[in-house]
């Protein structure tokens, strides 16, 4: 699933894919992904996406 466009999106659609696409696996020594965000939820990383502030790719590459 790609990030829907901040332009032709809606906040809840936006909220619904970052939901989707971090979903916890209850493995974290496999997933990993609570080290990418730094600890932070996705939720909480991709706030500014998620309120159309700032692109899904741009917040992404801070975390790379």
């Amino acid at each position: 699933m790609r990030p829907p466009e901040i332009e032709h999106s809606t906040r809840e659609e936006r909220e619904q894919c970052i939901r989707e696409l971090f979903r916890c696996r209850g493995d974290c020594d496999a997933c990993g992904l609570c080290q990418v965000y730094r600890g932070k939820e996705p939720e909480i990383a991709y706030q500014d996406y998620i309120d159309g502030k700032r692109s899904f790719l741009e917040i992404s590459m801070e975390y790379r």
